[in-house]
């Protein structure tokens, strides 16, 4: 004859099973993107939202560079192929503007589904190129003109066209 604890105990190993059977499932269903690197379905098709996200933000963050962009210096935007997303889980999208990565480089910073640019940062050039000079005093401007060589001085006036 069955006892209860008979019965307590095959029913408890019987849920023992089913659980750790259901977990090696899930474990061996992960797909291998290469090397020891696991990605399951999921988080690639996180992946694959923000850089969705990211390319149907891409017209706002030019609308976001053209609007700091006062001396109307920016001929060209480009953006880096491949986005970022950082540990907080925002969205970087990199990128340059008149062909030039090394010295006119920027970064846009999204929150996924904000329908905004969250913020911007700028490489120090091309900060350089969208200063209001009307906010300072003479001298200041002429202390930083004074700060670059002729060849860049005359490039700087040329890039906020105050130079032909």
């Amino acid at each position: 004859m069955i006892t209860k604890k008979k019965l307590m105990f095959t029913g408890a190993l019987i849920i023992i099973l089913i659980a750790g059977s259901l977990y090696f499932y899930k474990i061996n269903t992960k797909e291998t993107t290469g090397g020891n690197k696991n990605m399951n379905s999921e988080e690639k098709s996180d992946r694959e939202k923000a850089e969705e996200y990211a390319e149907k933000m891409k017209p706002k963050v030019e609308e976001k560079l053209r609007k700091e962009d006062i001396h109307h210096f920016i001929k060209t935007i480009t953006f880096e192929k491949e986005i970022e997303i950082n540990p907080m889980g925002r969205i970087i999208i990199d990128g340059y503007v008149n062909d030039d990565p090394e010295k006119f480089h920027f970064s846009a910073d999204l929150i996924y589904n904000s329908n905004k640019v969250d913020g911007m940062s700028f490489s120090k050039d091309l900060g350089d190129r969208f200063e209001n000079w009307d906010d300072f005093d003479k001298e200041v401007k002429e202390d930083f003109l004074n700060s670059l060589s002729k060849e860049e001085r005359d490039q700087y006036l040329k890039d906020i066209g105050e130079k032909k």
